[in-house]
């Protein structure tokens, strides 16, 4: 079973099995969304149980996906492809040890400037 919340704790959440190995995205939406790269798992529907759910505000980002995020204090928590059976959540939220490491980098052609990709990890360009 793997926790976690966001900052000020109104949302929650617990999942059930292993994680996978999360990836980084470096798209626009997602490092306006978080405020720098986006690293997140991706987890079944069935395995995520949210607690303080009534506090998730959704934004529609995309005819496809949305992201949630705590309504209190702002932290970004979910990037929900609408019509898949997995949900991603943010790695940053998780409590530790999450016993997984990064496993590549996406959408690195839109990655920030003020930044290097030097970890070795396999970068795809979209």
């Amino acid at each position: 079973m793997h926790k976690g919340s966001c900052l000020c704790g109104a949302v929650s959440f617990e999942i059930a099995g292993a994680l996978h190995p999360p990836d980084a995205c470096h798209c626009v939406q997602c490092r306006k969304h978080s405020g720098h790269f986006w690293a997140s798992t991706d987890v079944p529907r069935s395995a995520l149980t949210i607690h303080g759910a009534d506090r998730l505000t959704w934004f529609q980002s995309s005819e496809r996906v949305r992201r949630g995020f705590c309504a209190t204090c702002g932290a970004s928590l979910f990037w929900d492809p609408i019509k898949m059976d997995t949900i991603a959540v943010a790695m940053g939220a998780f409590d530790q040890p999450t016993g997984v490491g990064l496993g590549m980098h996406i959408f690195v052609a839109e990655k920030g400037d003020y930044y290097d990709i030097a970890d070795g990890l396999p970068q795809n360009q979209r």
